[in-house]
């Protein structure tokens, strides 16, 4: 959060100067991503240290909520101060949100799991690399926590496109303008917004894997209803935005849920960031076998792949034992981080 007020506040200046080129804003979107990799884990990592375990599902529907309002909020807000206000206003403003989230942090204090056996011999780039090993270790020994690794990994390989795809979708399929995209996109936003404070009331069941892969069947009928409708059946793909945006915060809250419920606290940031590496890197590597796939066979077929996959997940998950059974192994199992080899002097 730090790194980005200061380099939002280099680029303010540089706009206030006249002074912006492009390559500047590469380098600052750059270290902003690079905040962001540290900003996220630790955000996921700090909620299971301040909350009951048994309200996790609700406060992630709730993030999921406030998520799903942004994404209808920003771009309408965004549009009219890019009309009012100049470039360096708009980043102030950015400017000082960040100087509000991050005040906070100087006055509660966040309770801090304690420092993992094996990083505390050693510091920087080594440690760093050290974490990594052992995140990885530690879900590779833990087969349902890999194979919720796995699944949320192919979700954002199959839906990444899916939203890249759609202003080709509207128009080469449906024929549509940008009402028409800009009626799928709204009815996703809120969706997420109802399925947000749908988990945040109810909490979703017991088991917070059944609620997961009950919503992750649901979004998969969302993106294939989109996948099967046509240029006179516009209907039925704006009803499974509708459902897809629903079923988002039903899936992703409660997976999160269980990371931070099951997860040894002190390897929780470690375990975040390895799911976010690999979410991230599913974004170049989807989009890049999407293209030449819709090219060839079609937009729609991405969405009918990504339906069928999706609904397959799900019902193949409550057959495997692992899985179901993740939750109860937090008091049955006391995962072990597996020890890292030291080199020898």
């Amino acid at each position: 959060m730090v790194r980005l007020l200061f380099s939002h506040s280099g680029l303010g200046v540089l706009f206030l100067l006249g002074r912006e080129q492009i390559w500047q804003i590469y380098v600052i979107m750059f270290l902003r991503s690079i905040g962001g990799s540290f900003h996220w884990p630790t955000m996921q990592a700090s909620t299971s240290l301040m909350a009951p375990d048994d309200q996790l599902s609700r406060i992630a529907g709730l993030n999921q909520t406030l998520q799903g309002a942004m994404n209808i909020v920003a771009p309408p807000v965004g549009a009219i101060l890019l009309a009012t206000i100049p470039m360096y206003g708009i980043i102030l403003i950015d400017v000082v949100t960040a100087l509000i989230a991050i005040i906070p942090l100087f006055i509660f204090s966040i309770p801090q799991p304690g420092a993992a056996i094996h990083t505390q011999e050693t510091s920087g780039a080594s440690a760093v690399f050290k974490d990594m090993l052992a995140g990885f270790r530690y879900v590779a020994s833990w087969p349902g926590m890999m194979i919720i690794l796995i699944v949320a990994t192919v979700l954002n390989f199959l839906l990444n496109p899916a939203f890249s795809l759609m202003p080709l979708l509207v128009t080469k399929v449906f024929n549509g303008t940008a009402y028409h995209l800009g009626l799928l996109e709204s009815v996703f936003g809120i969706g997420v917004v109802v399925g947000g404070l749908i988990l945040s009331t109810w909490g979703g069941f017991k088991r917070r894997v059944i609620t997961a892969m009950m919503g992750l069947i649901g979004m998969g009928v969302g993106i294939l209803m989109i996948g099967l409708s046509g240029v006179n059946t516009f209907w039925i793909a704006v009803a499974g935005m509708a459902l897809g945006g629903l079923m988002n915060p039903l899936t992703n809250g409660p997976l999160f849920a269980i990371v931070q419920s099951t997860v040894e606290l002190s390897m929780q940031g470690r375990v975040f960031t390895l799911l976010g590496s690999l979410s991230a890197a599913m974004s170049p590597l989807s989009l890049a076998v999407a293209g030449p796939l819709a090219d060839t066979l079609g937009i729609p077929i991405w969405y009918i792949i990504a339906g069928v996959a999706c609904i397959l997940m799900g019902v193949v998950s409550f057959a495997i034992k692992p899985v179901m059974q993740l939750e109860a192994s937090k008091t049955d199992r006391q995962p072990v981080v597996p020890p890292v080899m030291e080199s020898s002097d």
